[in-house]
């Protein structure tokens, strides 16, 4: 079985991730959707300047091509 990334993605529902955009700037929260062109609402989000949280958010949302990269939790086991 192939996983995509976007299905890497959709089973990481409900579990922490971290976020770098193409600005810079870095999220971290945890993430309660995504679509197929991965735009994403992260919860208890968290925006990060060199792993220091400076400023707590309820919701975010971010749009898909705005996203260098995505870090799972690298404690979470996503099942293939």
């Amino acid at each position: 079985m192939k996983i995509t990334p976007l299905k890497m993605l959709g089973r990481a529902v409900n579990t922490r991730i971290t976020v770098r955009l193409k600005s810079g700037d870095e999220y971290t929260g945890i993430l309660e959707r995504c679509d197929p062109n991965m735009n994403l609402i992260i919860v208890d989000a968290e925006e990060l300047n060199n792993g220091t949280v400076i400023a707590k958010y309820g919701r975010i949302f971010i749009r898909g091509n705005n996203i260098l990269y995505i870090k799972l939790d690298s404690t979470q086991v996503i099942w293939v």
